[in-house]
This record gives structure tokens, sequence and C-alpha cells, in this order.
């Protein structure tokens, strides 16, 4: 199970990279102006071989440089006394979030998806839709997160639907070994109910099939029912979670 959990964390860091990188002891401090706690966190990569307090205080003064809490990423292949080190030092709890996969063979890719557009690449208009659809009105994170999406090395399937001329549904499939990782599933609140988000992900895991992959994941916030239910039904199980330690004030 522990190769399973690390293969996609490993493909999750190979999916999403963030603004600004740091190597410190095997680990590894992502900065992003905290656009999300994925690309604004450290993540333990390698073998340490400092103290766990000598680098927390390391990592507490990076982020604090930065203008940012420190923020660090606690899955199963965390120790969990490193977790009670953490709860310890006042960090709390967000973010927590279930890892779901599937093989695709055995995946219900039924669902009709010919309102949906499929691209190589990642437009900027698929960006700016996507902050129109999170809300996102951050003028940095505008100005500096494009160049995140066009950072990522692995090949991508980018879909949208669209209706009187604007995306009002996102996908982002990303290629990893024989994977395909689900990623910017989003729908416009007023769109919503109408199954396109059905078909963005069968669209999604049917090209994906097309180009190799075999298996499929993707993350989904704890809480988060109706999104959960429909990858269920699409094939999809959980795997684990993993949740974020964050800096409640400076110790």
């Amino acid at each position: 199970m522990d190769k399973i959990i690390k293969e996609i964390e490993d493909m999750s860091l190979n999916a999403w990279p963030s603004h600004k990188m740091e190597l410190y002891d095997g680990w590894i401090l992502r900065f992003s102006y905290f656009y999300t706690h994925r690309t604004n966190s450290v993540e333990q990569f390698g073998t340490s071989t400092l103290s766990w307090r000598e680098k927390v205080s390391f990592c507490e003064a990076e982020y604090a440089r930065l203008g940012s809490p420190a923020i660090f990423k606690i899955s199963p292949l965390v120790s969990p006394d490193f977790d009670y080190l953490l709860e310890n030092r006042n960090y709390e709890i967000q973010h927590t979030t279930n890892v779901m996969a599937a093989s695709l063979d055995g995946a219900d890719l039924s669902a009709p998806c010919d309102l949906v557009t499929l691209t190589d690449d990642i437009p900027d208009i698929w960006i700016e839709s996507l902050f129109d659809l999170k809300g996102t009105i951050n003028p940095v994170h505008r100005a500096v997160v494009p160049s995140m999406y066009h950072a990522i090395v692995k090949d991508t399937v980018c879909a949208s639907i669209w209706s009187n001329g604007k995306i009002i549904a996102t996908g982002l499939g990303i290629l990893d070994r024989n994977y395909i990782g689900l990623y910017a599933i989003h729908v416009r609140e007023d769109f919503r109910h109408k199954g396109y988000a059905r078909q963005i992900c069968t669209a999604l895991l049917k090209e994906g099939k097309k180009k190799g992959a075999t298996k499929a994941y993707l993350q989904v916030v704890e809480g988060n029912t109706p999104a959960r239910n429909l990858y269920e039904s699409l094939g999809l199980h959980y795997l684990y979670t993993y949740w974020f330690r964050v800096q409640t004030h400076t110790n």
C-alpha cells in the first residue's frame, strides 16, 4: 500500500508545480503566495539527517520571510509522531483530503461527453475561466498561477464545456506513468446538476485510456459528498487521506 501511496504522492508533485521551491534535507518547501495548501506547503520527500525541531523552525522562518504561515502536508507516509509534534506547536488541521483511484478497465465510461472540448495544451482562456469559476480575485494569484500551469512537465488533457461563448465547466487530466490524474473539476454554479462534471470526467478518463493510461487518481476535499458520490459512480474508490498542519501563530 505504501508503494502505491508513494507513487501517487510523487505524481501529485509532478502534476502541480509551485511558483517557487526549495530543497532542504529531504524536504521540499513550496511557495505560491498561498494560492492553495498543496502548492504552499512542506512535503517530506527524501531521507532526513537533521532533527525535526530544527527543520520545523527553519521552515517557519522561511515561510515567514515570504509572508505566509508554515504549512506541512501530512500523508500516511509521514510519521504520526511528526504530526503530534506539530500539534504541540499549535498547528491546526486544515483541508483534509481523500485520494481516490481506479483501474480504467473497471471504470464506468458510459456517459455521453459530446459537449466536452479537449485540447492537449492549457490555453490562457481556460486558466482565466477557471479563476472565474473558483472566484479567484487576488491579483497576485491571477498574475502568477498561469506560469504554474504552463510549467507542468507531463502531458496534459485540458477539458472544457462552453455556453454562449464562455467556459462554464473545466477539467484537467495529467498523464504520468500509467495513470491519468484528474484536477480542476469545476462547474459554474448556475450550470450545476446537469451532468457536466460527469461529462468532463468521462471525457478525460476516455482520453487518458486512449493515450495509454490504465489507472486514474484524483483528490477530493473531505465533506464534498456530491463530488465523492460522482467519482464513486465512475468507479473510483477511496485509497487514503492526507491533511495539512497550518501554523496558527509564531512559536
